[in-house]
């Protein structure tokens, strides 16, 4: 029995990424522990649920930002596509279009962001950081044009419905925005652990050009992660605006940043080929919890920005340290 045992978690830890899913959740645990005992009201039924809708976004696009990173590449517009996604729903709604139409409408504009990144990051081989650069400062000023520069009204008693169903509805005591980013992860993670396109991403990620000779389609497979991480962004978007039942220009500022935090805290690495779903999901609960409690322990706004900087950057140091030990004990044993 122990010896089963320990085979099954040999089998855990060979998993490419889970060490460092299975360190963050520790710290995951830790931290929880700690805003536990500075606070009586953390662990309350109410902060609890808050914490989770609050984490919600958070995963979405840290979904969109793990699979683009895991090609090796990286995705500068998902923030902006979150505000264009709030955007365009929103002006349509106020214009009188359904909800409904709105919602296949914007979800159309935004994969058609995601599809000019791939094609210019894969086709035309320009550099991730430049292509996104650029279709982030075009999806903001979408953003900022579609309502003639102005913030909308109020999206109406029409969108009621739509406002439930991306924000508000309470379903088994879990907010449907949370139940949303539950489907799209299990969605996600099946599409990047047991399909041919999934094996394709990470391939790209740890080798582009052994990936080539062996029959990948680098242009496909980069341009499915952009898709993947353009429809997350959107979605983000539509819950931003049934959440304030209003389109802001501004919204989904910074969170590219965020996208990037939640990916590379859960060990989905920076380098490429290398993350799972999984550390995503501890990586948007970590930011989370460490805004929640951080507020609730009356940290001003500057102190959680910069706690959150400092694990991003521990992270990525740590994964550089690890992938560049490993590639020296490979060179020795070979």
């Amino acid at each position: 029995m122990n010896t089963e045992k320990r085979n099954v978690g040999g089998r855990i830890l060979a998993i490419r990424g889970m060490p460092q899913v299975i360190t963050v959740t520790i710290g995951l645990l830790i931290i929880f522990a700690v805003f536990s005992m500075l606070s009586d009201n953390f662990l309350s039924v109410r902060n609890l649920r808050n914490l989770m809708r609050q984490a919600a976004p958070i995963l979405i696009i840290g979904i969109a930002q793990s699979f683009v990173l895991i090609t090796g590449n990286i995705d500068l517009s998902i923030g902006s596509v979150v505000g264009m996604s709030c955007m365009i729903s929103a002006t349509l709604m106020t214009k009188g279009v359904s909800p409904a139409n709105a919602v296949g409408i914007t979800v159309l504009s935004c994969l058609i962001v995601g599809s000019i990144n791939g094609l210019l990051v894969a086709k035309c081989s320009l550099p991730p950081f430049i292509a996104t650069l650029g279709t982030m400062t075009i999806a903001r000023g979408i953003a900022q044009i579609v309502n003639n520069n102005h913030n909308t009204d109020s999206i109406g008693e029409g969108a009621r419905v739509f406002r439930r169903l991306f924000y508000y509805e309470d379903i088994g005591g879990v907010y449907s925005s949370v139940w949303i980013a539950v489907i799209l992860w299990f969605i996600f993670n099946f599409i990047l652990s047991n399909t041919r396109t999934g094996r394709h991403i990470y391939a790209v990620g740890s080798n582009i050009d052994a990936a080539r000779m062996s029959g990948v389609n680098i242009n496909y497979t980069v341009t499915a992660a952009y898709l993947v991480s353009a429809f997350c962004s959107c979605v983000a978007g539509l819950i931003t605006c049934a959440a304030g039942g209003v389109g802001t220009m501004d919204a989904g500022n910074t969170y590219e940043l965020y996208a990037v935090a939640a990916s590379v805290i859960g060990g989905v690495s920076t380098l490429g080929g290398q993350g799972l779903l999984l550390g995503t999901v501890v990586g948007a609960l970590i930011w989370s919890v460490l805004q929640n409690g951080l507020v609730m322990a009356g940290a001003p706004v500057a102190i959680r920005n910069i706690a959150v900087g400092i694990i991003v950057v521990i992270s990525v140091l740590l994964d550089i340290v690890v992938r560049s030990g490993k590639r020296i004990r490979h060179k020795k044993t070979s």
